[in-house]
């Protein structure tokens, strides 16, 4: 652990006035090479993806490649990968995991989404981030209640620090960004698909709806783990596997 948890707390306070790029260029000095950057590659991931580009253009980007997302999100992903040419590193499901896939692997995301995400998303990034000091993310608090109160710098498994340069910023001040720059954007269009994941637990969202009310739609559930405690869990119990439908 490079930092204690007290440093940590204090560089994060001091870090809420620092634009993303300060706070990147921060991470790529003290951390470079042993850091990540994950990315979902909707458009609201291509300012962070930018930054990180222009500071550290060969910094690896983890894309959880869940078998599950929409045909569009593949084709942004490899465009962006064609004009900026990214280090993309594909997480995929575990072989430990591929039988319980192959027999329920179409119906999880009904029966048991936490599961779902558990396989797909959380435990090939917890496998993944093992040996690592740092891991970006594009996080903002205005995104869901679990993430409004999130630090800029907090430690998660392992000593495994996660940074969320973008935290402070809202959805208006990403599509400024955007709108500044000329980036390119996700073609599933922004007014119906403001937050994109897997393509069974996304759908259009409907007037004066929030930008992630089209996530997991009467599931109770608004995060896929990777920023909540599910990430500290070290494996799912007997419990975790009651609601899988019979073979």
């Amino acid at each position: 652990m490079k930092f204690t948890p007290k440093e940590i707390a204090s560089l994060s306070k001091d870090f809420e006035t620092a634009s993303p790029q300060e706070i990147i260029q921060w991470a790529v000095d003290e951390f470079c090479p042993n850091i990540v950057l994950s990315s979902s590659f909707q458009t609201q991931s291509v300012p962070l993806l930018y930054m990180v580009k222009e500071i550290q253009p060969k910094m690896r980007i983890y894309f959880l490649d869940t078998g599950m997302h929409f045909w569009d999100t593949l084709i942004f992903r490899e465009h962006l990968d064609q004009i900026w040419d990214l280090n993309i590193v594909d997480l995929r499901p575990d072989k430990k995991w591929h039988a319980v896939l192959r027999h329920f692997g179409t119906d999880l995301p009904d029966t048991d989404p936490n599961l779902c995400c558990y396989i797909r998303k959380v435990q090939p990034m917890q496998k993944a981030m093992k040996g690592l000091d740092a891991w970006i993310t594009g996080i903002r608090r205005d995104q869901t209640e679990n993430r409004a109160h999130a630090q800029i710098l907090e430690y998660t498994r392992d000593g495994l620090l996660r940074i969320a340069p973008l935290l402070n910023w809202t959805g208006d001040t990403v599509f400024n960004f955007i709108e500044e720059k000329n980036l390119p954007r996700h073609p599933l269009p922004h007014s119906r698909y403001p937050s994109i994941g897997c393509k069974p637990c996304t759908r259009a969202i409907q007037p004066n709806e929030g930008e992630r009310a089209g996530r997991w739609t009467g599931k109770k559930k608004t995060e896929c783990g990777l920023h909540t405690d599910m990430f500290n869990k070290n494996g799912f119990t007997e419990d975790d596997f009651k609601n899988l439908p019979p073979l």
